[in-house]
């Protein structure tokens, strides 16, 4: 029944050890290493994402204050921040990036079947970049404008679950769309994003690895109708096209046909012009898909709000991607979890419960159980009256 393991090693036993020693030795993770293995320096920091500590100092107070459970939870020695500050500098952070791979593999298989509001059996990706602000004064590797530094989190979202299947981290300069040159593109699949990706060169290299993309249009694009489809009268969809594009170098960078899509919202009473290469969905479905890369713009949010990825523990570039990388494995985990244990809670709600249940020595699933609880009734008692 697990009633000598605390919370914390019962999670951390969802994580596949032997995956995570391979990609300790694939940088020699261990190299001069004596005491403070990378996994512990795992633990240590998977422990302040899930107890949203401040600092190293916070962390180091807090495993102290513990430290009879230290060996139960998978730590063999005290962890002290200037041992934790100095692995977070010079081990790979490539281990934890690499790790965090490992356990996307994992988490997509259990939301394959995840409905996401458009009935499709194509795998749809939601593709977007969000900033994180860095002081320049202490980052000054991230250098962004004159007086502020930033990084940059290109991320592809897997619309059935809400999994980040790939994350590609660099300068706030880097543009968006030059991610289009570096991404994997998987056949088949579709790629939903905004109209800063609108580059027609690129998106016709994705074309022609036969995967599909939904894509907003800019207002000045220059393009020639072909012909036109039947449109539904009452679903908000005001033109269904053919065309081909009539810029001289757009139509150099993307020579074949495309087809335009024009909606109207009436909620909040916007046109939209969409552009795919996609000619066999309906309308309305192409629609509804950009409206789901929304979501990514919500897991953005999310990670910012419960993770530890705007206030770091470290300034080096490594120490940086390391927790950036640590921070998205739990994220990543969580969500396992959540399909494992068969929880119907939200992400929020198992982080949080998780938050101030670590250290509980219990079933891992009694945690997240519905409490049976109830106030005790109110008992007589002889209280003297002092005021009459």
């Amino acid at each position: 029944m697990n009633e000598g393991t605390t919370v914390f090693a019962q999670l951390m036993d969802f994580l596949p050890s032997y995956e995570f020693r391979k990609c300790v030795e694939r940088y020699d993770g261990h190299f001069k290493v004596q005491t403070f293995s990378c996994w512990e320096q795992f633990l240590a920091m998977a422990f302040a994402q899930l107890t949203y500590r401040e600092s190293l100092r916070d962390i180091q107070a807090c495993l102290l204050a513990a430290r009879p459970k230290l060996y139960h939870m998978g730590f063999r020695n005290p962890v002290f921040r200037n041992t934790l500050a100095n692995a977070n500098q010079v081990r790979d952070w490539r281990i934890y990036a690499d790790f965090a791979q490992v356990l996307i593999g994992m988490a997509r298989p259990l939301y394959a079947g995840e409905d996401f509001g458009v009935d499709l059996a194509n795998t749809v990706y939601a593709l977007d970049s969000t900033t994180i602000d860095l002081c320049l004064a202490l980052f000054p590797w991230a250098k962004f404008r004159k007086a502020k530094g930033g990084i940059k989190l290109h991320t592809l979202l897997d619309l059935r679950g809400n999994i980040p299947t790939v994350i590609f981290m660099t300068h706030a300069k880097i543009h968006d769309v030059n991610i289009l040159d570096i991404l994997p593109v998987e056949p088949g699949a579709l790629y939903v994003m905004d109209r800063g990706y609108v580059d027609f060169a690129r998106l016709f290299a994705v074309h022609q690895a036969r995967g599909f993309f939904v894509t907003r249009a800019k207002n000045n694009f220059r393009f020639r109708r072909l012909y036109s489809h039947p449109v539904g009268a009452d679903s908000g969809i005001q033109c269904d096209q053919t065309i081909v594009l009539s810029g001289f170098r757009s139509r150099q960078g993307y020579p074949e046909k495309l087809r335009r899509i024009r909606f109207y919202d009436a909620e909040k009473d916007k046109r939209f012009v969409f552009l795919t290469d996609h000619f066999d969905l309906p309308a309305e479905a192409i629609a509804r898909l950009y409206r789901c890369r929304w979501k990514v713009e919500l897991f953005f949010k999310w990670i910012k709000q419960h993770l530890r990825i705007k206030a770091f523990y470290g300034t080096s570039e490594n120490a940086l991607k390391s927790q950036v990388w640590i921070a998205i494995s739990i994220y990543v985990l969580v969500a396992i979890v959540k399909k494992r244990l068969h929880l119907d809670a939200s992400l929020y709600t198992i982080l949080q419960i998780l938050s101030v249940s670590l250290f509980e020595k219990m079933p891992i699933s009694q945690a997240f159980a519905p409490s049976d609880y109830k106030n005790p009734e109110a008992t007589s008692c002889k209280q003297l009256i002092l005021f009459e």
